[in-house]
């Protein structure tokens, strides 16, 4: 689970983030437009990465099974000992497994830079094997004495499992620098402010043999002679309004801010605009390393930083809502399915026109993205652009339409949204764009309207099982939505998942804002 504000010491609560958020917080409905030099980096990095973390994850999690089940083959299956024997030797060759693995992490075998090429990532494996070896054999001394050590055993295992690492790193490490090298295995940052300040940080940053950072470019809303047009050879692509649109473009997933701590009230102006972003905001603390303890801080390589915001749903959080999202929605396409193709044939027979009704929408990071619905309006009176909302006794509404609005079953396709990726089972309700309310659009109406998109969003929501559903009139619904939207972004979890899916059908009972 994570955590949108983090106490980070005197004049950096949460509350007085959140209130200085509150105070002034930046309205999408300015466009903003990008020099050609930012335009052309935004195209370079305009590809997805993949998350560090979740590589060297997967790594270590294979790492574990393929050695565990390889010392089972080595210790059991070949001495063939007696059924009072297997488990333990079983468990040993699983213990073994364990300690490979937990010595490499201690030694940062598992870091992306320990991983890319062959030498360094086989010679760091082979130290952690060496160390598992030792552990193992004072065990066993200590159990059953020197006598009994299973020399033969032990050094079959040890053999086997250095084979396997001397392969799989070979292996792992040829997919590291591939990846590296195309630009889809990095954290792309963005330095916040300029001058000498941000050139020390720069220069910290790549002097650390360990860190995955690539650093985009630099944003500062200074013109003087203080913010040069280049710092330590990254050129400044434009100020602060511009880098929330650089960020969506590039898929910038970390923003370093480059200003000293005790000047608070720049900094507060910084967070109250860049929060909406679905990025890590970090605080450079490396001119600042007295001011805070040091568990206050966390680090990139060498360089204190000071974490203000994570990115909600990310990294690990976000692999197992997508394997909850696959396995439930799998699940419920399979149980729904008779009533999905009744649905099918009675929209076909009522109406000419397609079964399905397919809409732009915005998703994650302001994406846009299409979504399916079982048509409910006539196929000539259709709105694809969403800007005419369905009112109450609207006569664009089918009578099947009716039935399938208010039961909300028009909204079932969108469990293939969920298996295709663009929709998540929970989340805040996807909008059309340039959606409206008595003539304002919604990001006009409530300023932090487009922090729900730092998120994927959902099928059902928090917002829906608490009433905010169906036709948005009046200003008052659209701040209830937003404010339960953003409750949800900040309190995620697998359980709060669980529960809203678990109560949604018996809100949906509850008709009488859906028509």
């Amino acid at each position: 689970m994570t955590t949108a504000y983090k106490n980070i010491g005197n004049g950096f609560s949460r509350e007085a983030i959140k209130q200085a958020i509150a105070k002034e917080k930046i309205s999408s409905k300015r466009k903003v437009e990008l020099n050609e030099l930012a335009e052309q980096v935004a195209e370079q990095f305009s590809t997805k990465s993949v998350s560090p973390f979740i590589v060297s994850g997967f790594v270590r999690l294979f790492d574990f099974l393929a050695l565990a089940a390889l010392g089972v083959t080595v210790l059991v299956l070949q001495n063939m000992p007696e059924a009072s024997l297997l488990s333990m030797q079983a468990a040993g060759a699983v213990s073994g497994a364990l300690f490979i693995v937990a010595f490499l992490q201690g030694i940062d075998g598992y870091l992306i830079t320990s991983l890319r090429g062959f030498a360094y990532p086989f010679s760091k494996a082979i130290t952690a094997l060496t160390m598992a070896l030792i552990v193992m054999l004072l065990f066993v001394f200590v159990i059953n004495g020197i006598d009994n050590i299973p020399i033969n055993g032990l050094a079959r295992w040890f053999s086997a499992s250095a084979i396997f690492l001397m392969i799989s790193r070979f292996v792992v490490g040829q997919l590291v620098h591939r990846m590296m090298e195309e630009g889809r295995l990095e954290r792309r940052a963005v330095i916040v402010g300029g001058g000498q300040p941000a050139a020390e940080l720069i220069y910290s940053i790549e002097a650390s043999a360990t860190s995955d950072i690539r650093i985009c470019g630099i944003f500062d809303d200074r013109t003087d002679e203080r913010s040069p047009e280049i710092v330590a050879g990254y050129p400044k692509l434009g100020n602060v309004a511009e880098l929330v649109e650089f960020a969506r473009k590039a898929r910038i997933t970390m923003l370093i801010v480059a200003i000293p701590v005790n000047a608070e009230k720049r900094v507060l102006q910084l967070l109250k605009r860049l929060w909406v972003l679905p990025v890590d905001i970090r605080l450079s603390a490396h001119a600042n390393k007295m001011l805070f303890r040091p568990r206050s801080y966390s680090y990139e390589g060498s360089v204190p930083m000071l974490d203000v915001y994570d990115r909600p749903i990310a990294d690990w959080d976000s692999v197992t809502k997508r394997i909850f999202d696959v396995s439930v929605a799998s699940l419920a396409i399979l149980l729904l399915s008779p009533i999905m193709l009744l649905t099918a044939i009675a929209v076909k027979l009522d109406s000419r026109g397609p079964i399905i009704f397919k809409q732009k929408r915005e998703g994650f990071n302001n994406e846009e993205i299409e979504i399916f619905k079982f048509r409910s309006l006539y196929t000539d009176q259709g709105d694809c652009s969403g800007i005419n909302v369905v009112t109450k006794d609207d006569d664009r509404v089918t009578r099947v339409g009716k039935f399938i609005r208010k039961t909300s079953i028009d909204e079932l396709p969108q469990l293939f949204n969920v298996l295709l990726g663009t929709l998540s089972l929970v989340g805040p309700r996807p909008h059309v764009a340039n959606a409206q309310t008595d003539n304002k659009l919604w990001a006009e109406v409530v300023d932090s309207y487009i922090a729900r998109h730092r998120v994927k969003p959902g099928v059902t929501g928090w917002a829906q099982v608490n009433g905010w559903r169906g036709e948005i009139d009046s200003e008052e619904k659209l701040q209830g939505r937003v404010e339960h939207d953003l409750y949800y972004i900040e309190n995620w979890s697998l359980l709060f998942d669980m529960y809203i899916l678990a109560i949604t059908p018996l809100k949906l009972m509850n008709t009488e804002n859906a028509y």
